[in-house]
């Protein structure tokens, strides 16, 4: 054992449907951290993992999972995972690769995991962090509306293939001066992009107060004003864009209403949809044909134009 190590990474592979257990059991023989991930990553039998409220139960694990545990460098790993197996009843595997962990700049490695998005032409996605390296070297911005987004407990980086294509709506579509709802804002990520590229009242909604209070917090701190609003709040007016990244099952549950936000003559986003997802979710949605706009990594996003109305004849 080297002198700079300070814990142990344990691995295995072992059934998905043992992974469960298998995590549990490691937790209670004194295991630090547990993680599962796909065995067959990479390759050509890897799979994603995918479910919502509302569909029916997928398959929770991985054929081929791999088992990850986190310990103490004091520990000898083939007695914690023989003890978990007699725990679990569980047949302890025949191979286990160990790596030794180091102490690390966990902050900076974290910081690693996020680069700069670039949308399109015109929109850059930068966390804190890059954007004050590039001030303190002198360089400048460019010509790309800046959004500047650290990771936080409200979803929406960026760096998802929901938002991503939602973000590129906007920056091509995008007409100057549209109002525009978020609905489900999430980090705000959405709203204030559509402020950035040249909105005119973008109002952000969502359910879970700590998504307002982090819509709230990137939009001062990208200097643009939205109207925030809880989803039960009334009296909405009705916007010339509307996008909503959700999940399928709100989608076609939230029809009627987001239909109903949207002005005649406007448009309608959504993304939050697997590919066989989008023939029910477009059939809920009765004013606006919904077409698919782009997919990509087994998401789609949709896209509708709502009909002017036409005069009295």
């Amino acid at each position: 054992m080297s002198e700079a190590a300070r814990w142990l990474e344990v691995s295995f592979i072992t059934a998905g449907a043992q992974a469960e257990a298998w995590s549990d059991a490691l937790l209670t023989a004194g295991a630090l951290s547990v993680r599962t991930e796909d065995a067959d990553a990479d390759g050509p039998l890897e799979q994603a993992l995918f479910g919502e409220p509302g569909e029916p139960d997928g398959f929770h694990a991985w054929p081929s999972t791999r088992i990850t545990a986190l310990a103490d460098s004091a520990v000898v790993p083939g007695e914690l995972v023989a003890e978990a197996a007699a725990d679990a009843g569980l047949v302890a595997p025949a191979a286990l690769e160990v790596a030794e962990i180091g102490e690390r700049d966990w902050v900076a490695a974290t910081q690693a995991q996020f680069e700069p998005i670039e949308i399109g032409a015109r929109l850059r996605i930068t966390p804190s962090w890059h954007r004050e390296h590039r001030e303190s070297a002198g360089l400048a911005p460019g010509a790309r509306a800046e959004i500047v987004l650290d990771p936080g407990l409200a979803f929406g980086t960026g760096s998802h293939p929901t938002t991503r294509m939602c973000l590129e709506w906007l920056e091509r579509e995008l007409p100057a001066g549209a109002t525009v709802i978020d609905y489900g804002c999430g980090s705000g990520i959405l709203a204030i992009a559509a402020a950035r590229l040249g909105a005119g009242t973008v109002t952000a909604i969502d359910i879970d107060p700590q998504a307002l209070q982090s819509t709230r917090d990137n939009a001062a701190a990208n200097g643009v004003e939205l109207v925030v609003r809880a989803g039960d709040q009334p009296g909405c007016p009705p916007a010339q864009v509307v996008v909503a990244n959700i999940l399928a099952s709100p989608l076609r549950l939230l029809a009627p209403m987001l239909e109903s936000l949207v002005e005649p003559g406007g448009s309608l986003i959504l993304a939050g949809l697997l590919e066989r997802q989008i023939d029910e979710v477009a059939a809920a949605y009765r004013e606006i044909k919904l077409l698919p706009y782009a997919t990509r990594e087994g998401w789609t996003c949709l896209a509708g134009q709502r009909a002017d109305v036409k005069a009295d004849a």
